[in-house]
């Protein structure tokens, strides 16, 4: 599994980034590569705070992350 971030611009210009397969993965930023990297971290703490409780984890194989278009 890529965990993949997906983008979209809010009408006051701020960008959202979030990872619809990896619940409470969303983040903010002023530019679009801001967001992506907020997200990407945060999705990180999320992993890491499931495996250190013994919740199931994504089994990522290849490429961590994919930005959609």
């Amino acid at each position: 599994m890529t965990i993949r971030i997906e983008t979209e611009q809010e009408t006051d210009g701020r960008w959202i980034a979030d990872a619809p397969d990896l619940s409470g993965v969303m983040a903010y930023g002023q530019t679009k590569e801001q967001a992506v990297r907020f997200a990407e971290a945060l999705a990180l703490r999320v992993i890491a705070e499931r495996l250190e409780y013994g919740e199931p984890v994504p089994e990522v194989t290849g490429q961590l992350f994919e930005v959609a278009v």
